[in-house]
């Protein structure tokens, strides 16, 4: 059984605890064992301090239909996190900033992420947006605060990495 917009054959770095890549394998079997792999999570924000989210596709194999980051992704087999960002931001959202994504800190491997390691990153940008519709059904901008009240009243909306990163990431947001 596959999925539109991903390949469930596409190959991921396998780590260990320390992040230590020690093998490869593809994406179906690393989610079906839940061996440890990398993903990025990228936070837009607007010159108005408005944080773009996005409408997980119901086409995807974990958490569709969820809220989530700007974009996100996963890592692939000999790839950098910094890379995948950029990657991410043009391909789930046609965005090219100026100034690359901006590392914000690194959440360890865990059940809410999946068992990715996660690198979060911020960029400055205003949109509009050529969305994904294999990856994303809608999208929208809201403020911090919004997503504080949405996070804390209504956390099964949103994708369990996201109220993970949230609450770290909150502070982080203005330049």
């Amino acid at each position: 059984m596959g999925f539109v917009g991903q390949d469930l054959n596409e190959l991921f770095d396998v780590v260990d605890e320390q992040d230590r890549v020690t093998g490869r394998a593809p994406r179906h079997e690393v989610h079906a064992r839940g061996w440890r792999h990398r993903a990025v999570h990228v936070l837009v924000v607007n010159r108005a301090g408005r944080v773009f989210l996005h409408k997980r596709s119901m086409q995807k194999d974990v958490y569709p239909g969820a809220w989530d980051t700007s974009c996100a992704g996963h890592v692939g087999a000999g790839e950098t996190y910094d890379r995948t960002a950029s990657r991410e931001l043009e391909e789930e959202l046609g965005c090219r900033p100026a100034v690359p994504p901006q590392r914000l800190f690194k959440i360890a491997a865990r059940p809410e992420t999946g068992w990715e390691f996660v690198w979060v990153y911020r960029v400055e940008a205003e949109g509009p947006f050529t969305l994904q519709p294999d990856e994303i059904e809608c999208g929208g901008w809201f403020s911090p605060e919004e997503i504080d009240h949405w996070v804390r009243e209504r956390p099964g909306e949103i994708a369990s990495a996201f109220v993970l990163l949230w609450p770290l990431a909150r502070g982080r947001l203005q330049p």
